[in-house]
């Protein structure tokens, strides 16, 4: 289906659960989130119940976020009947990798084909420092893990903060050399609740190639400007959705933990499904997709995100 500025809206992002089993500066409090009761949650029934609908629709393509969407503990079923939907031609999962060594296999064989998964330094003691209670050697067994499991594709997304880990650009690259994965750059979000990261944070992604000058460009995949380190077995990529945003190519919609459509990442926009027949969430969708924004506000650190919600609350 088409939105009112002519773009085809193929991608649903579904997020399976609000909690995570790290608590990233960027994504989350230090104290998590409120619980929500069961019954202020899609049900599965009602999230495969939303996929169809999408579906028919002409989304072809799902991805599973969180939170942690590992941390569900039907997230199997979840994806099996994803990838199962009629139409559904592609099913991914978004994770922060540490319980891949015990599900890259079951989650590929229910039909999970490509998976992302978050790594945002190489040193132990700031991805301590920055998911508030992770560590680094748990991540890299999960890339590990997925790459065994024979996922169609594997990504490593990067997220840039100034003074952080921008000089950790190569380091990050790298890791193409090391394994066939994509590394993705992605520049930090200005979101609710990560008001600690000052201006010096928000970076472009330019950055990267000032300090990767052999990079080689590449044909474009979605939202990604790849290029190609010598001797590389996956691509780097540059994501850039402040400095450089592409709500012009913008092909997707979104679907909370509890049952919101948020047509626009950045607006505060919130469509209710829940309890709806496929019949209503598909008019529900539609009413997304045709109400879609052009784009969205200025990003910076003082133009901050009007989404209102944390991003473990909307879905990575």
């Amino acid at each position: 289906m088409k939105d009112s500025f002519g773009r085809s809206i193929t991608y649903l992002r579904l997020s399976v659960t609000e909690l995570c089993d790290l608590r990233c500066r960027y994504c989350m409090p230090e104290e998590g989130v409120c619980k929500l009761r069961h019954d202020q949650l899609l049900s599965e029934e009602e999230m495969l119940r939303a996929v169809g609908a999408a579906a028919a629709l002409g989304i072809t393509k799902v991805r599973v976020t969180g939170g942690e969407p590992l941390t569900k503990p039907n997230i199997l079923s979840i994806c099996r009947g994803v990838a199962a939907t009629p139409g559904i031609l592609e099913t991914g999962v978004t994770t922060n990798g540490l319980r891949l060594p015990e599900l890259a296999a079951p989650l590929r064989e229910a039909g999970v084909s490509r998976v992302n998964i978050s790594l945002d330094t190489l040193n132990p003691e700031k991805y301590a420092y920055m998911t508030r209670r992770g560590e680094l050697s748990q991540a890299l067994a999960g890339i590990e893990a997925a790459l065994r499991a024979g996922f169609d594709r594997v990504k490593i997304n990067a997220v840039l903060i100034g003074g952080f880990n921008d000089d950790e650009i190569p380091a990050l690259a790298n890791l193409t050399r090391r394994w066939p994965v994509d590394v993705r750059f992605i520049e930090l979000m200005p979101m609710a609740g990560n008001r600690e990261f000052g201006p010096q944070s928000y970076i472009p992604v330019s950055r990267v190639l000032g300090a990767l000058p052999e990079a080689v460009p590449q044909a474009e995949d979605g939202v990604a400007r790849l290029y190609r380190l010598p001797g590389a077995l996956g691509c780097v990529g540059l994501i850039s959705p402040v400095s450089q945003h592409f709500c012009a190519s913008c092909n997707r919609i979104r679907l909370t933990a509890d049952g919101k459509l948020k047509p626009c990442l950045h607006s505060a926009e919130e469509i209710s499904i829940k309890g709806l027949d496929e019949e209503g969430m598909r008019e529900k969708m539609r009413q997304a997709i045709e109400g879609k924004p052009r784009c969205h506000d200025a990003l910076s650190a003082e133009s901050r995100s009007h989404a209102a919600r944390t991003m473990n609350q909307i879905g990575g």
